[in-house]
């Protein structure tokens, strides 16, 4: 197991940017606000202890086990992947401005483009409104597309998201599961 990153790592990670994990033909490819500074100081995606994002995607079967998220690359086996709106890591994701935001919105239209999952899941509904501009969008599959690709909108797995318990979250997951059979 990963040694916990130091205090003076974590202030250090502020910043910097992380590796996605994508490839083309993936069944889904998550979408996270931004990496926090435990990502950035370990250099994976949803790695600060309590963010739920790993066992949400072991329960509803996405995988087979609880991956760690040194586990990461094991996703495109899977056939799945991880980007982020904006790439540089913050202490909170209220650190974005909207402009940042919509920044990341084109650039994910473009990474979609390219890569052609089967489908976009936006984990953060309040990023994903600001990015492209859907102020009414909620959890669940989308209207509009992105780049041709359906879009399905996933809360924010971060454990101070209270309202959304693991078996909830789990649930939300597993019916993107079922849409991206």
């Amino acid at each position: 197991m990963p040694q916990r990153p130091t205090r003076e790592q974590l202030a250090a990670a502020h910043g910097r940017t992380i590796d996605d994990v994508i490839a083309p033909g993936l069944r889904v490819l998550f979408c996270g606000i931004n990496p926090g500074l435990y990502s950035g100081a370990t250099g994976y995606h949803f790695a600060r202890p309590g963010n739920r994002f790993w066992p949400a995607l072991h329960r509803s079967g996405f995988t087979p086990r609880l991956l760690a998220p040194s586990e990461q690359a094991e996703l495109l086996g899977f056939r799945l992947g991880i980007t982020n709106l904006v790439a540089r890591t913050t202490a909170r994701a209220d650190e974005l401005t909207a402009e940042e935001l919509r920044a990341g919105g084109i650039d994910l239209t473009r990474k979609v483009a390219r890569y052609r999952p089967g489908w976009l899941a936006v984990v953060g509904i309040t990023a994903y409104r600001a990015a492209f501009g859907r102020p009414k969008a909620v959890v669940g599959p989308q209207e509009e597309q992105v780049s041709g690709v359906p879009v399905w909108l996933l809360p924010n797995p971060s454990g101070l998201n209270a309202h959304w318990t693991p078996a909830k979250l789990a649930e939300e997951f597993a019916r993107l599961r079922a849409a991206a059979r």
